[in-house]
């Protein structure tokens, strides 16, 4: 009986042991992954780095808004830039009392004269094609000589009037108008190519129709038939709800009225919650509901009227609130890398809100690092996310098929292999409080690449983003989080907020062994042919 006994507790103290050792010893096993670089590939367009949204309209005749463009620009190659607020009165694109100043003569009304003035249309628009850049355009929001209601604002920092027409003619002219205005100023083979985006969010508050939607959809049909009596080859859409709504209501409506529709829009976050986007109860994590929400409208939109329709998220990102431990921090680098891996193939282009911080919706900027959804803070510094941009930008326009969750291997135009690898964690803190990495911040993730069709020697680089490369957040606690950072400490910030140099290494037997810390990204470049 004591031998029996004895035996039980030295059994009990090994499986304790072994809930204890198991998921270190785990945690130590690399992960074997396996790249054929000779297998068969996919195409890989870089839907995620098309279009990015921005601060509203007036903001990018601001030369920071503009520095800022060239960065991004530089880092992800981008085709077009979102803002709202292109008809709101500090554009000035709408005055029904239009006033002409004669030389020696005091300002009077002149009769017949125009009541639109599109001076700040075209220089925020050339502003930005003069960057290499389109405008995406969101046709929002009411000027307030038009609205029904001229009080009828929404509570961001600029109030911007979101009231229906008090006339549709009044508006149908006025768009109609605008988008002749853009053809003879930049030609219609130019305007073709931009997208036209009838209002923002109409399901929230952005919208003063009632009913929302229902309201909406008649904005939607005055607004699509207005551009195209301008011309038939303008591309215009909608909804651009949130929380990924709506989509398939709207495209039956239309389908219906026989409404233009030319692409279907909508948004989404990482922090939306399950009941509003998928109708369920479930807890959706942050690095999913992304995906879930695409891979929902993709799924409306083959059961629509119009299966083939291209689909835009035209906001996208991990928060839709200010949060540091999210936007501002190495987080991003894996989000965006996983994000990717699991919207590929469900949309034709995904417009990350922002690309800068150069954005006033919740009023002045007050201090770098406040959680901005931007890849660039004030004062021109950037984040880890403009770094992870970069590097997944790199990445080839073939995909290879690899069987990992944190993986994503593709083949480039020039025939290197490129590939990004990722240790998801989630983020260290929530909410508008930053939370310093703690201590021991989670097991690092060892995996073993085997790259096959490639020369077993060949040479690689490496790229790093992380707790310690390309990671500005760490120079800023450094110096104590200061709330007004002197001229030498932005730019102690800007050189910490660069991109870490890349490695150089060789594969050994055709195999890579690699380490990557929690919330770490890397990049790893095979050049064409295995040469060096």
């Amino acid at each position: 009986m004591r031998r029996h006994t004895e035996v039980s507790r030295r059994l009990s103290r090994a499986a304790l042991l072994a809930v204890i050792l198991c998921p270190l010893l785990r945690a130590q096993q690399a992960e074997q992954v396996r790249i054929d670089a000779a297998g068969p590939t996919t195409p890989f367009p870089h839907f995620w780095e098309q279009i990015f949204g921005s601060g509203r309209a007036i903001l990018s005749l601001r030369q920071s808004y503009r520095d800022d463009i060239r960065t991004v620009k530089q880092a992800a190659d981008f085709r077009a830039v979102r803002f709202h607020g292109i008809f709101m009165d500090e554009v000035g694109v709408y005055d029904p009392d239009a006033v002409r100043q004669d030389p020696g003569l005091a300002a009077s009304r002149v009769e017949g004269a125009s009541p639109y003035n599109f001076s700040y249309v075209d220089q925020i628009y050339d502003g930005l094609l003069a960057n290499g850049v389109k405008p995406f355009v969101e046709l929002s929001f009411m000027p307030r000589k038009m609205a029904a209601d001229p009080n009828s604002t929404q509570s961001f920092f600029y109030k911007p009037v979101v009231s229906p027409p008090k006339d549709y003619a009044l508006w149908d002219g006025m768009i109609t108008a605008f988008a002749q205005h853009l053809i003879t100023r930049y030609g219609i083979d130019e305007v073709a190519t931009w997208d036209f985006e009838v209002w923002n969010e109409p399901n929230l508050d952005f919208w003063g129709g009632r009913p929302n939607m229902p309201t909406y959809y008649e904005l939607y049909a005055h607004t699509a038939r207005a551009l195209k009596k301008a011309s038939e080859r303008i591309r215009v859409g909608g909804p651009s709800t949130a929380q990924a709504a709506y989509v398939g209501e709207f495209l039956r409506t239309m389908k219906e009225r026989g409404v233009p529709v030319d692409f279907a829009s909508t948004h989404v976050y990482g922090n939306d919650t399950a009941d509003n986007v998928l109708k369920t109860n479930e807890n959706v994590p942050r690095d999913q509901m992304v995906y879930r929400a695409v891979k929902k409208v993709h799924e409306e939109i083959l059961q629509s009227p119009f299966p083939q329709m291209p689909l835009i998220f035209s906001e996208y990102n991990a928060s839709y609130s200010n949060e540091p431990d999210v936007t501002d921090s190495i987080y991003m680098g894996p989000w965006m890398a996983n994000n990717i891996r699991m919207c590929d193939g469900l949309t034709e282009a995904m417009s990350y809100w922002s690309f800068s911080d150069v954005f006033e919706e919740q009023g002045v900027v007050r201090t770098p690092f406040y959680g901005g959804f931007g890849l660039v803070a004030a004062d021109e510094i950037p984040k880890p996310a403009l770094n992870a941009f970069a590097m997944l930008h790199q990445l080839g326009d073939r995909r290879i098929q690899v069987a990992s969750d944190d993986v994503l291997a593709t083949k480039s135009a020039d025939g290197g292999v490129v590939t990004a690898l990722w240790n998801y964690h989630p983020p260290y803190g929530e909410g508008p409080r930053y939370t310093p990495p703690p201590a021991d911040a989670g097991p690092a993730k060892r995996m073993a690449v085997r790259f096959t069709g490639v020369p077993a020697d060949a040479a690689v680089t490496i790229e790093r983003l992380d707790q310690d490369h390309g990671n500005v957040v760490k120079a800023f606690d450094a110096m104590g989080r200061p709330s007004e950072p002197s001229q030498e400490q932005i730019a102690q910030l800007r050189a910490a907020g660069k991109a870490a140099p890349a490695e150089r290494a060789t594969l050994k037997g055709g195999v890579l062994e690699i380490e990557i810390p929690p919330q770490g990204l890397v990049l790893v470049k095979l050049l064409p042919n295995g040469a060096r």
